[in-house]
């Protein structure tokens, strides 16, 4: 599974230690919600991309990155649903 931290260092952003533990939780997280198997690298670069741009507007709570992340995907973590899941292998 891809790390958040490699999405950090090319964003050029420097955070600190609790924040940056944050972000990997939810990154985690939003992988797990989409049980994770071997998506496109697109993928994990949008869930990276909101939970880093939610974190540089100050957001600091998991869950609420972890969902905007998903959002972001069309995906509603709060039904564990979505209409479309274009990178989903199953049918």
């Amino acid at each position: 599974m891809a790390s958040i931290l490699s999405f950090i260092r090319k964003a050029g952003t420097v955070f600190d230690d609790r924040t940056t533990k944050v972000m990997g939780e939810a990154f985690d997280s939003a992988c797990k919600e989409l049980h994770d198997t071997e998506r496109p690298a697109i993928v994990y670069e949008v869930i990276a991309k909101r939970i880093i741009d939610g974190a540089k507007n100050g957001e600091r709570d998991p869950v609420r990155l972890r969902n905007a992340a998903l959002a972001a995907l069309g995906f509603d973590a709060t039904t564990n649903r979505q209409a479309n899941r274009p990178w989903s292998s199953a049918s």
